[in-house]
């Protein structure tokens, strides 16, 4: 029997309405708020509402049913939805992103009103003829959140280029506001100062433009020159509003991608994680993978297949990382890269105008020879590592992999389909595994399952080249430090402390990332390397984070070169500001309401 509540307060006295915390609100908080005879007798702790939120989940039939409970559940109980999501991330990650957001994009303006209550505030919607109105549309949002709690971090898309899945227009929101769920899951950035945005400037998808139930404007995108006036507007608002703000842009066509981040890299705290990010995280797998392949880093032929933004970008840090690391001269690291696109490898005289961010790797020593396709590239190339950024369905085939492991028969073959979701994969990890003899060193940019080899019964656990191990460390890091830029040596410094935070259980399996299960922990790992190199660099600007780094340097740190490495005593105070949901309801009510 429920126990007897007392007398109500006079239903005239003024009450602050606590944070929503559902079954779990007490006796005496219902009764402050008078609602007593409202809601359900029983008062439950936090165990028991995530085993029915857990229930529920497992009881949807599809991936985007999971989808929109989750996005209901965020926008009703965020603590609930991160108790959750923090107990059960392997889970529940490829859910609120890759590689069910892709579907949610595409759905987006079917599912949006089911994805929250009426009239939530979940984000910024700017529509390119409302530009010149965004300091009346950040206003406007200001009024609809609490006090002090103006965002820190934002994520920004056009929609132009959804992951593998191209022109989404409107739509692309889901990714901003996935890419912010993982800052908070993996590196504990504060939820409700997070602000995903979507330059909503029209689209060229003619599914989009005729479907009558999408929610973006029905125009063409615009030219370049408005392009990049309206973003400029849109930019300085933000940045006027709220100075330090860290902006990742996110999943911007190719060319806007490098054009937005060479304009702003040095004006604002800004970021592209499909350029930076990727390259970051593959740098990580792939340093992971020199050390297992069997031959020195100098002798590797590196094929990439799909030319775009984030292969290009993957490739320039790799070439970094051999020049810092491995003292290999630039011209001749570059040499160590091949990239394949539709029409074949890229060469100087391959006969058409390049886009000015393949020039960088265009071949010049092919002579008369001119590649059509992945076939005869591996036969020309002769490559120890594959790297497909391409979003074509099975492009590494049976023959692709069984010809990658003959080709290395003297040591193992690298090989990383980053493209996705999974519909775009290049290849699966089990693929891998079956036509390379067991031996691939294998990274995904999508989640694959383990596999295992049935000669043995051993289990193998893929690699997935996950963005969420760097981004929101990077965004810890910055909401910290507070550096006036990212620049490519904390990008560095990012890699090599990832690759540095595997345990010995992980190095002796093989593995080239640390287990999602540990991100937390990690994530704090590569946040405290991030800040101790931006403190080297004199980039930092929080005095608090220059003052810690200065009395407690990393051990093995000389210079301001990026080792990647962290002081003890900085990581502990890493750990303490990252936030993390309450564990009982006595941290979210207060005593006296």
């Amino acid at each position: 029997m429920a126990p007897a509540i007392k007398t109500a307060s006079p239903a005239s006295t003024p009450v602050k309405k606590p944070l929503n915390v559902g079954t779990a609100l007490p006796y005496e908080a219902r009764t402050a708020l008078h609602l007593k005879g409202l809601v359900p007798s029983a008062v439950e702790d936090f165990s028991a509402q995530e085993a029915r939120a857990y229930e529920q989940l497992r009881n949807k039939g599809t991936d985007l049913e999971k989808y929109i409970f989750l996005s209901w559940l965020r926008n009703t109980n965020l603590n609930l939805f991160y108790r959750l999501v923090l107990g059960n991330l392997k889970e529940i990650a490829p859910i609120i992103y890759t590689p069910t957001v892709g579907q949610a994009c595409q759905e987006f303006s079917h599912i949006y009103p089911f994805l929250a209550p009426p009239n939530s505030v979940d984000g910024l919607y700017i529509p390119l003829n409302e530009v010149d109105n965004i300091d009346e549309i950040i206003q406007n949002y200001r009024a609809s959140i609490p006090e002090g709690s103006e965002p820190e971090t934002t994520v920004i898309t056009d929609g132009s280029r959804i992951l593998g899945l191209g022109d989404l227009g409107m739509n692309g929101m889901g990714i901003p506001v996935g890419k912010l769920q993982l800052y908070v899951a993996a590196a504990g950035l504060d939820p409700r100062r997070c602000l995903p945005i979507v330059l909503d400037f029209g689209t060229d998808n003619p599914k989009y433009l005729e479907d009558p139930l999408y929610l973006g404007i029905r125009q063409k995108r615009p030219e370049d020159a408005e392009f990049y006036a309206a973003t400029e507007k849109v930019l300085n608002g933000l940045t006027k509003a709220f100075p330090g703000i860290f902006i990742q842009f996110e999943d911007f066509n190719t060319p806007h991608a490098f054009g937005l981040l060479d304009q702003w890299r040095d004006r604002i705290l800004c970021f592209n994680d499909d350029i930076q990010g990727t390259g970051s995280v593959i740098l990580a797998g792939f340093i992971s993978a020199i050390k297992l392949a069997g031959i020195p880093a100098k002798d590797h032929r590196i094929l990439f297949v799909g030319a775009g933004s984030a292969g290009v970008g993957v490739a320039k840090q790799l070439v970094d990382y051999l020049v810092i690391e491995h003292k290999i001269p630039e011209e001749q690291a570059k040499a160590m890269f091949w990239f394949v696109d539709s029409r074949g490898v890229i060469t100087a005289n391959r006969g058409d105008t390049l886009a000015d961010h393949k020039v960088y790797f265009a071949r010049h020593d092919n002579g008369d020879t001119q590649c059509k396709n992945l076939d005869e590239a591996l036969e020309y190339v002769k490559p120890t590592a594959l790297i497909g950024l391409s979003t074509i369905y099975k492009a590494f085939n049976e023959h692709v992999l069984s010809r990658m492991n003959e080709i290395n028969q003297d040591s193992r073959p690298i090989i990383f389909p980053l493209s996705n979701p999974k519909t775009k994969a290049e290849c699966t990890f089990e693929e891998a595994m079956r036509f390379t003899n067991n031996r691939v060193l294998f990274a995904s940019g999508t989640a694959f399952p383990e596999y295992t080899i049935p000669e043995s019964g051993e289990v193998r656990v893929p690699g997935q080249g996950n963005n969420m191990y760097v981004f929101p460390p990077i965004g810890l890091g910055a909401k910290l430090a507070k550096p006036t830029r990212i620049t490519d040596s904390l990008i560095f410094a990012v890699s090599k402390s990832l690759s540095n935070t595997l345990n010995s259980e992980e190095i002796a399996r093989g593995e080239l990332y640390p287990r999602i299960e540990r991100i937390r922990e990690t994530s704090a790992q590569v946040a405290a390397a991030f800040i101790h190199q931006a403190v080297r660099e004199g980039l930092a600007q929080d005095q608090f984070w220059i003052d810690l780094v200065t009395a407690n340097p990393a051990s093995s740190a000389t210079s301001a070169s990026p080792d990647g490495t962290y002081s003890q005593r900085v990581l502990d105070e890493v750990c303490k500001n990252m936030w993390a949901p309450a564990e009982s309801v006595s941290q979210l009510i207060p005593t006296k309401l």
